[in-house]
């Protein structure tokens, strides 16, 4: 999927419709928070504390989402915005 470098977007910061500069940021789900309860809950378990545990379900791996992070070219925020569902093809700037 090619996409242009500069693309005419609403801003949310300048609530007005500008030209953006365009940077593909497709990446994958983050892992989760070492330091959350429930996280610090199962490491406790595992280390042999309370009684057996159960392992993680497998679950069915989510596709990939096309993403591209917009620059405003008049105030300079940035915001990102999903250009495709679930990827077929990973987006790249035109030449």
């Amino acid at each position: 999927m090619i996409v242009p470098k500069i693309k005419n977007a609403y801003c949310p910061h300048c609530r007005k419709n500008t030209s953006h500069k365009v940077k593909v940021s497709t990446s994958k789900y983050k892992p989760g928070r070492t330091m959350a309860w429930g996280t610090r809950k199962h490491e406790r378990k595992l280390a042999g504390f309370h009684g057996k545990v159960k392992g993680k379900a497998k679950t069915k791996k989510q596709g990939v989402r096309n993403k591209i992070m917009l620059e405003c070219t008049v105030c300079n925020k940035k915001h990102e915005r999903v250009i495709s569902g679930r990827m077929k093809k990973k987006a790249e700037l035109a030449k």
